[in-house]
């Protein structure tokens, strides 16, 4: 499931408010959506990130987008907020899932179960949410393989993996009934939304678009509060770690340039200027990059070693995504020449690249003990 000045949290990570104060939602931001008979539903999660924001569309087929992880209070809550609005779990006609995270996923195949509804997921999403044990499972051991070759230490990654191995209770797996694709619509009987796949905070984010209203349901994909991790995924017929970042920032780009009004997220607040918001991320990783080269300019460091330089010393359950928010800013200073990988023993430090741009290139891909020009 998480950008700032290096004393901040690490990102996709709520700052914790001091003792006695809960960061509350501001439920006006939601109006316009009400107006519109979509039903924002706040739903209990276990995570720092608070409650996910489920959301109920009054129309035909009534449809749930989301439902919050697997849990008895989680469901309990969901189906007393349904039934506020007048409706019952089993009158759902459709679930329409935006990613792979178990804060979302969770419930819906059980709501799926009660209901008889659909089951809406983009198609890069059908196979871990269809084989969720067996995809989390793997989604694990690649973990492991990432934060060993970057510096993390053997009892930071066994302990991490046996807290992700008690997360894993929270998700659930679903049948999607209604594979969806990039581009696609779907037709409810008062609105359409289009499809729109935005992989980088997982591979899997997806947006659903009313072009006459001008709302966004984004999920994760953008947040107000706190700017989205574009975590390190793997992706199911891949071997090679994705620019996860690099990935999130182009998926950016193309949701700055929509004709967009308000944004319903996964997280928080609704919120209009979704273009103003972005180019604040777009800057601010900006920022970050600049920083992490500065420390790498003092000396070649592990991404472990530059997220403890930013941040210090992390809860464990924090070693991922702090390690993906590194991972993602070295990506971008690899693609622009300016640091290059140097492996050994099996891990990978991280230099600083000098010279005119032809030079560092040479040395980007010359060996680790060769001359440097």
């Amino acid at each position: 499931m998480r950008i700032a000045i290096p004393s901040a949290p690490p990102p996709h990570t709520v700052r914790r408010p001091p003792a006695g104060r809960v960061r509350r939602v501001n439920e006006d931001s939601f109006s316009p959506a009400d107006a519109a008979g979509i039903r924002r539903l706040a739903i209990p999660t276990p995570f720092a990130v608070g409650r996910v924001n489920v959301y109920l569309i009054e129309d035909e087929p009534l449809t749930l987008v989301d439902a919050g992880p697997n849990s008895g209070s989680s469901l309990d809550e969901l189906q007393r907020q349904v039934e506020a609005h007048g409706h019952k779990l089993e009158d759902i006609g459709l679930v329409i899932l935006t990613h792979q995270h178990i804060d979302h996923l969770g419930l819906v195949g059980i709501v799926a179960a009660r209901s008889g509804a659909d089951v809406a997921a983009i198609d890069a999403a059908v196979p871990f949410v269809e084989n969720y044990s067996q995809e989390a499972s793997a989604d694990d051991e690649f973990s492991d393989a990432i934060m060993r070759r970057h510096g993390i230490p053997g009892d930071v990654v066994d302990a991490l993996k046996a807290v992700s191995a008690a997360f894993r209770a929270w998700g659930a797996k679903a049948k999607v009934s209604r594979v969806l694709r990039d581009g696609d619509t779907i037709e409810l009987r008062d609105r359409r939304l289009e499809v729109s796949h935005r992989p980088g905070h997982s591979p899997t984010d997806t947006i659903f678009f009313d072009p006459e209203r001008k709302q966004l349901l984004a999920a994760d994909h953008l947040l107000k509060h706190i700017s989205s991790n574009p975590l390190i995924s793997r992706r199911p017929g891949e071997t090679e770690r994705p620019q996860s970042l690099v990935i999130y920032l182009e998926s950016l780009a193309k949701t700055r340039e929509m004709d967009v009004d308000l944004v319903l997220p996964g997280h928080g607040d609704a919120f209009a200027d979704h273009r103003d918001l972005i180019d604040q991320r777009f800057a601010l990783h900006a920022r970050r990059a600049e920083k992490l080269l500065a420390l790498v300019d003092e000396r070649p460091r592990t991404a472990y070693e530059l997220a403890q330089a930013m941040w210090g010393n992390v809860a464990v359950t924090q070693a991922y995504l702090t390690l993906s928010e590194v991972l993602g800013h070295m990506d971008i200073l690899l693609n622009d020449g300016r640091v290059r990988e140097v492996e050994e023993n099996g891990v990978v430090h991280f230099e600083a690249c000098y010279g005119r741009p032809d030079e560092v290139h040479a040395n980007q891909n010359a060996g680790p003990d060769a001359p440097r020009r």
